[in-house]
């Protein structure tokens, strides 16, 4: 029997490929073109060279924001940046624009991710989990302490201060050399101390060691280490971020751009953005090289140059351009803008230092006069004594001002000790901050304090302080000291419950070491709103030592201030401001660039930079200015040229002024 198969007739379709991901962002039309190729760039290493004003936040946040978006887990990017602010601000800018999936982006200091991973893996460098960070003070403490044990203190001849010493040891870590070649480039005038200083460095180490301490310098050392020579871990931390992207890179030392080829090493998903021409931080340890470098290092690397400008105007972009485009070794780039109209910028000749002074004065008042506030100004400068004859003048027609520099919130003496005592609660082998906290014990010496840490150090039991065998006058105060670490010991506590128990029992030491406790309690009052946040004492602590607040709130703003305040500020701690109008001052050969830069291409070449850098943060208004006829008691010798770095600007990009007395003599006209 025969059976008819009816067979169904299926319809091919013409299907369209699969539709590329779905964008809530068009970041072609919110980008510029180079902006738009550095950000859709996935795979490999990247440089970015962004020029100054040119958007390079904006550009590591729309990538940021297009990793996720294509489909890269957030828990699988890294970006690093030089402060946990920065960070945090980008990371909100990229939740904001795509949702909250980039708060799961890993984001911090290098100090920070470096603390995480030296903590989870501690034991295979031969730490605890629960170390002690230093901050610098601290440091120096620590080897004028270890200095003295050495006998060092007493030396007929003068050995370096505390603070050097410091400085010593950490540019050796900072450009990964010997101690010896350190000494004989930057302080051959302690050479004869060499053998002392390295014997010295040892028993710093072995110190820091024996009490779980680690200063910042230690974070990056011993990370990069930790990297170098296990495999599993470099390995682990490789595969966990697959994509990292580096702010300022121009700004990193050597040990920050080892371990970045070190954590990149099975991928090298590297974005570093930066700018050569930025680069004004060697006195840190910053390294020029590493920017310059990069694509030696990751040799598939792609360069991207953003070079249009959304800062300041044309006219003074032209003046910028020729300024860095004399350097020496750097990545070619021309600033351009949009904004075509402005005056032009102002180098202005002055007869004296006083004349300098009152040309400011005298145009700050009149901008402000034409609408622009004074918070809107600044007035920038080399050396933070520059300023000095300018914040007279400032005082005599009631100009409020603000100067960047000073004492850190972090630094005060009364800050210290309180955070002494909740280190002690975290790592009880610290000797540092047992020292610190003796020594506000009423009766307590320095010797008896080194007694009585030796013995806690030795007897490491709860009850050490009380067992202590050499009875004083010292021996209630040592109970009351006892009670308290017990209870702030006790389960259930909050930070902001520890500090305050703290606060209470240091406020009576405070009135009796201080006459200006007022002022000083304000801080602590302060200190303990930071805590609120914290339900952790061991973040607690480690942000305060990695990301301390800025200022004292003691004295900061008085109650009558003016909001609007014109900013003084070297031009270091400018970088990434910016202001309608800016004064530079004291652009006088042997003042800017400093005559010590004279007998060093390398030196000279930052001086260039910081002249740029200064430049670039002017909007619209760019005066800079110079004194003549400067005796130097110094080097006996009268400085009265103008800075190398303006002298031969191109007559058509710039105004040349000078200042006379009116026929009044109350006033000057230029």
């Amino acid at each position: 029997m025969f059976y008819k198969i009816v067979m169904k007739k299926y319809a091919l379709k013409d299907l369209a490929p699969p539709t590329p991901p779905l964008f809530k962002i068009d970041y072609e039309k919110e980008l510029n073109a180079v902006q738009w190729e550095a950000v859709t760039i996935r795979e490999g290493p990247v440089l970015v060279i962004a020029g100054a004003g040119s958007g390079k936040t904006r550009t590591l946040v729309y990538r940021l924001a297009r990793l996720v978006e294509t489909g890269v887990p957030p828990e699988k990017i890294l970006l690093l940046t030089f402060t946990r602010k920065a960070a945090q601000e980008m990371l909100r800018r990229a939740s904001m624009m795509i949702g909250s999936h980039c708060e799961r982006i890993r984001g911090g200091t290098f100090h920070a991710v470096a603390n995480i991973f030296l903590r989870k893996y501690a034991l295979l460098i031969g730490y605890e989990s629960t170390f002690t960070i230093l901050d610098r003070s601290d440091s120096e403490e620590v080897i004028n302490l270890v200095r003295a044990q050495q006998g060092l203190n007493e030396k007929r001849h003068r050995f370096p201060r505390k603070n050097t010493i410091a400085e010593i040891f950490s540019k050796a870590n900072n450009l990964m050399k010997p101690l010896s070649y350190v000494v004989e480039r930057d302080y051959f005038h302690f050479h004869d101390d060499l053998e002392e200083l390295v014997s010295l460095q040892g028993r710093y180490q072995e110190y820091k060691r024996r009490n779980q301490l680690m200063d910042y310098d230690d974070l990056l050392i011993h990370f990069r280490d930790l990297l170098e020579n296990s495999i599993e871990v470099r390995a682990d931390i490789s595969q966990q971020f697959r994509y990292i992207m580096v702010d300022e890179f121009q700004d990193t030392n050597l040990p920050q751009a080892e371990i970045i080829r070190l954590m990149a090493f099975s991928h090298n998903n590297v974005m570093v953005v930066g700018d050569d021409s930025q680069s004004i931080y060697s006195f840190r340890g910053a390294n020029f090289r590493n920017i310059m470098d990069f694509p030696k290092q990751f040799p598939e690397s792609r360069v991207i140059t953003l070079e249009e400008n959304y800062r300041s105007t044309q006219p003074i972009l032209n003046v910028t351009n020729v300024i860095i485009g004399n350097a020496k070794d750097k990545y070619d780039k021309n600033l351009y803008t949009r904004k075509n109209r402005g005056p032009l910028p102002v180098i202005l000749a002055a007869e004296n230092e006083n004349y300098q002074s009152r040309f400011i004065v005298q145009k700050i008042l009149e901008l402000r006069e034409e609408g622009t506030p004074l918070n809107d100004m600044a007035v920038l400068c080399r050396a933070a004594f520059h300023t000095f004859d300018l914040e007279i003048e400032l005082g005599r027609f009631n100009i409020p001002y603000v100067k960047y520099g000073g004492f850190k919130f972090i630094e005060t003496a009364h800050v210290k000790d309180v955070l002494a005592h909740l280190r002690l609660v975290r790592n009880p082998r610290d000797g540092m901050s047992w020292s610190r906290v003796l020594m506000l014990v009423e009766k307590v010496g320095p010797q008896t304090s080194r007694n009585i840490v030796g013995w806690i150090q030795k007897n490491q039991g709860g009850d050490a302080l009380l067992t202590f065998s050499q009875k004083g006058k010292f021996t209630e105060s040592l109970r009351r000291l006892h009670t308290l670490l017990e209870s702030l010991s006790r389960d259930g506590l909050t930070v902001a419950d520890q500090i305050s128990l703290v606060c209470r029992y240091y406020e009576p030491i405070l009135k009796k070491r201080y006459d200006d406790y007022p002022r000083r309690l304000k801080d602590l009052e302060h200190l303990q709103a930071i805590t609120e946040r914290y339900q952790s004492l061991e973040r607690f602590l480690n942000d305060i030592a990695l990301e301390p607040p800025n200022e004292s709130v003691a004295g900061v703003t008085p109650p009558d201030s003016d909001d609007e305040r014109l900013v003084l500020s070297t031009i270091h701690s400018a970088k990434g401001l910016e202001w309608n109008t800016v004064f530079i001052i004291w652009a006088l050969e042997g003042k800017f660039p400093s005559s010590y830069a004279f007998n060093s291409d390398d030196e000279m070449e930052e001086e260039r930079r910081l002249m740029y850098v200064a430049a670039t943060r002017a909007k619209e208004n760019l005066f800079i200015t110079y004194p003549i006829r400067i005796y130097d008691r110094v080097s006996g010798t009268t400085f009265s040229e103008p800075s190398r770095f303006i002298k031969d600007l191109p007559s058509e990009l710039v105004q040349h002024w000078g200042v006379i007395e009116s026929d009044d003599c109350q006033s000057f006209r230029y």
